[in-house]
């Protein structure tokens, strides 16, 4: 599932509490002044309605799902800015897509941003994203002093994959999101998924290996993971 909504959705045909108006129609301010020089106020809240209603649509509910829209939407908008040229960031961006986007995407994700650091950015995402990051998966992660503990499963979007220099695909099977003009890289490593946290300990540490592989193959001086 990749997000593409329509140009005309806007934040007033979006199903949602009046507490999450509010706060979404806040979000939508700051990220207006935020990306500015990006993007108009329309295409700004667009981008708003569709990742609320998709993550809503995934099953995040509650007080966390407007700051989780914004976020996303904060994400995506950062990638259309650096798919259309106007990125301020320099260096690589990598994408790491999974099926769940609830353990192997974020676990890489979360290792690349600790030895790359603002060398570069990345993001994650997933083919059928979960309602929530497996926790034993968080558990090991911490273990190796990563915190992902905030983080939470997104669904592919068109400005990420767009943005992307290299895309790593980590187990989405027939639905890799191959695009023309990006390194990909296939991971076909297991899905954390009912697998108990020795197995999951596992998979973490070929992550790692992985990443770190990665890192050096892109010229970025390595961070240590304590």
């Amino acid at each position: 599932m990749i997000v593409d909504e329509n140009p005309g959705t806007a934040l007033s045909s979006v199903t949602a509490p009046d507490a999450d108006r509010t706060m979404l129609g806040a979000a939508s301010e700051r990220l207006a002044q935020e990306f500015a020089a990006v993007a108009n106020a329309a295409t700004v809240e667009r981008i708003l309605a569709g990742s609320y209603t998709h993550l809503a649509a995934i099953g995040i509910a509650g007080d966390r799902l407007p700051g989780f829209a914004e976020r996303f939407a904060r994400e995506r908008l950062t990638a259309l800015a650096r798919a259309e040229g106007r990125a301020v960031h320099t260096g690589p961006t990598v994408l790491f897509v999974c099926t769940h986007n609830a353990g192997r995407s974020q676990m890489a994700l979360g290792f690349f941003n600790r030895l790359a650091g603002n060398r570069a950015s990345a993001w994650s995402c997933g083919s059928a994203p979960d309602v929530a990051v497996n926790p034993l998966v968080v558990a090991v992660m911490a273990e190796r002093g990563v915190d992902i503990a905030d983080e939470f499963p997104k669904p592919w979007a068109d400005e990420l994959m767009r943005a992307a220099d290299v895309i790593i695909d980590m187990g989405c099977g027939d639905t890799d999101p191959i695009i023309a003009g990006h390194r990909f890289e296939q991971w076909p490593l297991p899905d954390p998924v009912g697998e108990d946290i020795e197995e999951i300990r596992g998979i973490r540490d070929e992550i790692e290996v992985r990443v770190r592989r990665l890192v050096a193959n892109l010229g970025l001086a390595a961070s240590p993971v304590s």
